[in-house]
């Protein structure tokens, strides 16, 4: 048995797992709140203390933890093992010590990773991508993330930052990103650019299931909602996630001509939604590549759910410290 433990820091909640990095077994997980308002200093202790209860609850002792990951959503500096600008917490951690610090506190050595290079990693090596050799993975939630596995090893590029997937520009004239881009695939894919449209559609006083569902309360429409519209056969909620993942395609038919991955892996809540997304994703891509054996792409879901994340950052440890 080879332990390590895997991270997430979300903007929400604090995310920790025990896991045996040889078969990717969670022996135990466990969530706290993130309170990122009460600053870095307080946040990364309370990571300390989750992850010391984490190995205690799975009847460990710090001393049989060979290393820590940690999977952060934003840009990081690997090699320092700081923050340099993390979405979704408050102040966006500028220069944090993250990786010493939890070091420092725990006595285990600590690495950093992007979140959804973390999810794109577990998937690899113990969900959905096992067996292949180049994968894509796209991360629908909030945002659009991904991640790429090339010939066998996980590709970071320039301090991690390899995968943005998010922001491959669709649409140069289309509407501005988070990024400060426009028309990037995440403001057609993502939870929130779903959301907007069923809104958008309500607002217009189109006949939809969603004006039901959200009982005229616009603060209830949200991708789920949508779906559920979706799969009950409203067409209205059928054509915004047919939108979605045409978009979807697109962007997958520039990783196809680019990369010629053997699969593509759709992870994070919105895409929960299945073949809602996948059927026109498939039908975009297949139709737009013409240069390579695009029928022999498969576009599948992730089989790791919220466990993703936490497992391919413990793996990305024991890869980083050599064990």
């Amino acid at each position: 048995m080879s332990l390590f433990v895997g991270c997430d820091l979300g903007g929400t909640n604090l995310r920790a797992a025990l896991v045996n990095v040889q078969n990717g077994e969670v022996l135990r997980q466990k969530t706290t709140a993130t309170l990122a308002r009460q600053g870095p200093e307080s946040v990364m202790s309370r990571m300390a203390t989750l992850i010391f209860e984490v190995i205690q609850e799975a009847n460990h002792s710090p001393e049989e933890v060979q290393g820590i990951g940690i999977g952060a959503p934003g840009l990081l500096d690997l090699e320092k093992g700081e923050t340099i600008f993390l979405t979704n917490l408050a102040g966006n951690w500028p220069h944090v010590p993250l990786q010493a610090t939890i070091q420092r506190i725990t006595s285990i050595r600590t690495v950093l990773i992007n979140d959804v290079r973390a999810i794109t990693f577990g998937e690899w090596r113990f969900g959905a991508g096992q067996g292949v050799e180049t994968m894509v993975v796209l991360a629908l939630g909030t945002g659009v993330g991904g991640g790429l596995v090339i010939n066998g090893q996980l590709h970071l590029g320039l301090s991690g930052s390899a995968g943005e997937l998010g922001h491959i520009v669709l649409d140069p004239n289309g509407p501005r990103c988070g990024c400060g881009n426009f028309g990037c695939l995440e403001v057609y894919a993502s939870g929130p650019a779903i959301a907007a449209m069923g809104v958008k559609m309500v607002a217009q006083g189109f006949a939809t299931r969603i004006a039901e569902l959200c009982e005229g309360d616009y603060n209830r429409i949200n991708a789920a909602l949508i779906a559920r519209a979706a799969q009950e056969g409203d067409p209205i909620a059928m054509e915004i996630y047919e939108r979605a993942g045409q978009a979807l395609g697109r962007a997958a038919a520039m990783l196809c001509v680019t990369l010629s991955p053997q699969r593509i892996v759709l992870t994070g809540g919105v895409a929960r939604a299945g073949d809602l997304l996948l059927e026109p994703m498939q039908q975009t891509m297949r139709k737009m590549v013409r240069v390579m054996p695009v029928e022999r792409v498969e576009l599948v879901l992730g089989t790791l759910g919220d466990q993703a994340g936490v497992i391919g950052a413990a793996c990305f440890a024991a890869q980083k410290i050599n064990v």
